[in-house]
């Protein structure tokens, strides 16, 4: 078979590259290198990022060995040393101290860089290798210029490893008297040290004052804050006890890089609002929890209960000392609204928007109090930020917060005055109200009241009925105020005046209303004729303002908070003129004995729809000056005689 021609020129191409194959295997034989005979170990290239060279040789089996390798931080590969605890980022540690020793930790400052920061450093770093190589051989000038790089790199490098470290403690337990009544001192205060200087990594009353800095605890709790570089070590110092004491000190400690896991606040107004007490009880709310109007803010919040609350008699000492220590608070205080995680019988706590702004509040309601008796109520938070709510929640973090105490009382032992929450249609009566023991509880009590000023609101509602509230703009009764300003006011006016607030009939306060003075207290003792001679022989003295309360309850003598003057003025300013409603005049007939005034510093000496012994640092009810001239009383609407 006769080939083509470019078939002939592939077969002679194919047999000279076999050829030349041939002679290349003959001239140049091949070695084939084996493991044996690597004997020499391959350079290490180190990117030009300044590894020290020649590093002095120690064994790894040296019990003090450390590796300090530039690229890692220490927080990944440090280690406390021995009798030293290291702590965790945002982790309290429990730790028990005896009287004149130390206790000492450790805290590695974590990993700085973020991610981007990382590759911002790297990229740096490159930036300045490029313009070293593209500088070489430009002179001393370069030189310099290369050096001073360097330097600013290794600030910069420094001064992004710097955070803020917040260390905090709290004193859990501390030695109690043996023998309380022989005395009056209390256990005195641990004592934080903190240093983070490698000279001084034993911080305590004997180091180096220079080396240190000393926080003693404030009643139980210390808080210290600096920003650094470089590990922090830490001592909690308990001092020598007299020997009148006997026990040791328990504490929790802990470092962060956020926030203070155990904060106090005694600088700013408490809060938390005392509302009103009785003989066994009281009733205390927080502030508005939010600002916030929205719907589903308010129902968002209403499912939460924020915060936690603590009481103790104020003459008793088991928590001096103690008063800013979250976990002291648990041990110690007399009443706990949690008390191990669980809730006390003694407190019962729920979420409520009455009072100032109709906004979310947490209300505690305590029980088995002493009766005459003087408390503080200290609230606090467990929560995830150690805050209150509303503030900027941090990642990461966790902690305890203690506010400043709160003082409240309780009333006497004769019993005629008795607390009523959460009423179904007087919603913003919280307080005490006239009582006697033997009625019934405090809910039945409510509800004998609630439902007297429901059915009293029933036929006021049937007058107003008969008012055109939804004629034309030109024939209603007021361009201001429509038939909703009216009902609203009327309300407000009705609770007041329906559902007296009592206080006893030992307090001597000018602006309380003395009632029923010839009556006996529930457990029959009466007021003696010294005490009646004193007191005018009148029906307002004689009796209660609703004549039920005499002849259903049978509270004996006590004194009303009178309703404000200004509930009134409001209710003849929204409400229209022809259902004859008139206010009398401060100083005029009428007005001593059923209204009285707002006292202009800000206590509180009338009676209003949320109103508070302590008010709310947000602001109290505002009251309007209306200017109203009415002449006349208000006698009664429609047979309800609540104004005499």
């Amino acid at each position: 078979m006769q080939l083509s021609p470019l078939q002939s020129r592939l077969a002679a191409s194919l047999v000279a590259s076999c050829l030349l194959m041939l002679l290349y295997l003959v001239l140049f034989p091949p070695n084939f290198a084996l493991a044996a005979e690597l004997k020499e170990a391959l350079p290490v290239i180190l990117n030009d990022l300044d590894y020290p060279i020649g590093l002095p040789a120690r064994s790894l089996l040296d019990p003090t060995y450390e590796p300090e390798f530039s690229p890692f931080d220490r927080s990944i590969i440090g280690r406390a040393p021995a009798g030293v605890t290291s702590l965790i980022n945002n982790e309290a540690t429990p730790m028990n101290v005896d009287e004149g020793t130390t206790q000492r930790f450790v805290f590695v400052l974590p990993g700085v860089s973020t991610r981007g920061t990382e590759e911002g450093l790297l990229e740096s770093r490159s930036d300045h290798i490029v313009a070293r190589e593209q500088n070489a051989g430009a002179g001393a000038g370069a030189a310099e210029h290369e050096v001073a790089g360097e330097e600013e790199e290794q600030t910069l490098a420094k001064r992004q490893k710097s955070r803020t470290v917040y260390i905090s403690a709290n004193t859990c337990e501390q030695p109690q008297p043996i023998d309380p009544s022989k005395t009056t001192m209390d256990p005195p205060q641990l004592t934080l040290f903190v240093s983070t200087t490698a000279a001084n990594q034993a911080p305590g009353p004997l180091a180096d004052q220079g080396t240190q800095f000393m926080v003693v605890f404030n009643e139980g709790a210390a808080m210290f804050n600096f920003t650094t570089d470089k590990d922090v070590y830490i001592g909690v110092h308990a001092p020598n006890v007299s020997e009148v004491f006997s026990g040791t000190y328990n504490f929790r400690v802990a470092a962060s890089v956020d926030s203070f896991y155990h904060n106090y606040n005694e600088q700013d107004d408490a809060d938390l609002i005392w509302v009103d007490s009785d003989s066994q009880g009281a009733l205390l709310i927080t502030h508005n929890l939010t600002d916030n109007a929205d719907p589903n803010v308010v129902a968002g919040i209403m499912n939460t209960q924020p915060y936690v609350l603590f009481a103790h008699n104020k003459h008793d000492r088991a928590i001096n000392g103690l008063r800013y220590s979250f976990c002291g608070l648990q041990n110690y205080a007399q009443i706990a609204a949690i008390r191990d995680g669980r809730q006390t019988d003694l407190v019962r706590t729920g979420m409520t928007t009455r009072g100032l702004g109709n906004l979310p509040k947490q209300q505690f309601f305590f029980t088995g109090l002493n009766s005459s008796a003087e408390y503080i109520g200290i609230l606090a938070t467990n929560s995830g930020n150690g805050g209150t709510l509303g503030q900027r929640q941090i990642a990461g973090t966790r902690g305890t917060k203690v506010f400043k105490a709160t003082n409240f009382s309780t009333k006497s032992d004769h019993g005629n005055c008795a607390l009523v929450v959460d009423l179904s249609f007087c919603d913003q009566v919280a307080y005490s109200v006239p009582s006697n023991p033997s009625y019934g509880n405090s809910i039945q009590l409510g509800q004998f009241y609630d439902l007297y000023a429901s059915t009293m609101y029933a036929n006021f509602n049937r007058s107003l009925d008969q008012i055109a509230c939804e004629a034309p703009s030109s024939q209603r009764y007021s361009l201001a105020r429509n038939c909703t300003d009216c009902a609203a006011a009327y309300k407000d006016w009705l609770c007041s005046v329906a559902i007296p607030r009592c206080e006893d009939f030992s307090n001597a306060a000018p602006y309380l209303q003395p009632r029923a003075i010839g009556q006996p207290f529930p457990n029959g003792d009466v007021l003696d004729a010294d005490a009646l001679s004193r007191l005018p022989n009148t029906t307002t003295f004689n009796s209660s303002r609703n004549p039920l309360i005499d002849e259903v309850v049978k509270p004996g003598p006590y004194k009303e908070l009178l309703p404000c003057d200004d509930l009134c003025y409001k209710l003849v300013q929204s409400c229209p003129a022809a259902l004859g409603f008139g206010c009398p005049l401060p100083g005029g007939t009428g007005f001593k004995g059923n209204y009285a005034r707002h006292d202009p510093a800000g206590g509180l000496t009338c009676n209003f729809p949320g109103s508070a012994h302590v008010r709310s640092a947000g602001g109290r009810a505002s009251v309007v000056n209306w200017g109203l001239m009415v002449a006349g009383v208000v006698v009664g609407i429609m047979g309800l005689m609540v104004v005499v």
